[in-house]
């Protein structure tokens, strides 16, 4: 449950519009809501700001579909993660609304797309192979409210293609920089803006690219400042950190 759908439920029992018995029956899925196969945390949105992301990988159709008619339920954004055109079939039967964007593997319902803030993330790739994590990150940080700016194929290998798009880059508040093979374009941004740099490794890469290891080393041992690092290919995890980063500084 996001706080609007609460506010607006605690606001027609104000007016009495509401009975608080038909009130708690809303809310008695709180704090989560065991469906046997899941416990869907319906408090987070309310905890942390942020409704559950659902990790499709692993889960059936079926289930997924379960999950996102509930949390349909009482939440305007929900979003599906590493999901396939069929377990998107299975939700769109049961939730109309559901998009999905096949380069991020993603199912989202999106009943509140304009951006929260001015606060721009800007996604960064070295190459075009690293696109569908890019995606990732680009599709969950405008599903949290941040406006996006895609910059793609800008890799160490033509560096003339980095510099070409540096003002870009500078005017972000967050930059997610996403590379496999070596990582080393997470290096080199980190040494050229101000901002946060969020490195995503990804498992591009030849033999001893290691499936994103090497890139994830050279991302944790560079000497630039300010560069953080997730997990390898885990675009959704640093849009997270760079919409919580772009909220944080709103607030201050």
């Amino acid at each position: 449950m996001d706080k609007r759908h609460l506010d607006d439920l605690l606001q027609k029992v104000a007016s009495g519009e509401t009975s608080p018995e038909d009130a708690y029956e809303v809310l008695k899925t709180l704090p989560f809501q065991d469906l046997g196969f899941v416990n869907i945390d319906q408090h987070r949105n309310i905890r942390t700001g942020y409704p559950e992301a659902v990790f499709c990988q692993g889960k059936t159709s079926a289930q997924i579909a379960e999950i996102f008619v509930r949390l349909a339920e009482s939440n305007d954004n929900i979003m599906g993660t590493r999901a396939t055109p069929e377990n998107y079939a299975a939700v769109r039967d049961l939730v109309p609304d559901a998009l999905y964007y096949e380069e991020a593997r993603m199912i989202v319902v999106n009943r509140d797309p304009q951006p929260k803030h001015n606060r721009t993330v800007a996604v960064v790739t070295a190459g075009t192979a690293d696109i569908p994590v890019a995606e990732e990150a680009a599709v969950t940080a405008m599903m949290l409210g941040n406006p996006v700016d895609r910059i793609y194929d800008v890799g160490v290998a033509g560096i003339h293609r980095l510099f070409a798009k540096l003002d870009r880059i500078r005017q972000a508040h967050v930059v997610i920089v996403v590379a496999g093979m070596e990582g080393a374009l997470a290096s080199v941004a980190g040494g050229l803006v101000e901002a946060p740099v969020i490195a995503v490794p990804t498992s591009i890469g030849y033999g001893a690219n290691l499936g994103g290891i090497s890139a994830l080393l050279s991302m944790l041992n560079s000497c630039a400042n300010g560069v953080g690092i997730v997990n390898i290919d885990n675009g959704f995890g640093a849009a997270y950190l760079a919409a919580n980063i772009n909220r944080l500084s709103q607030r201050e």
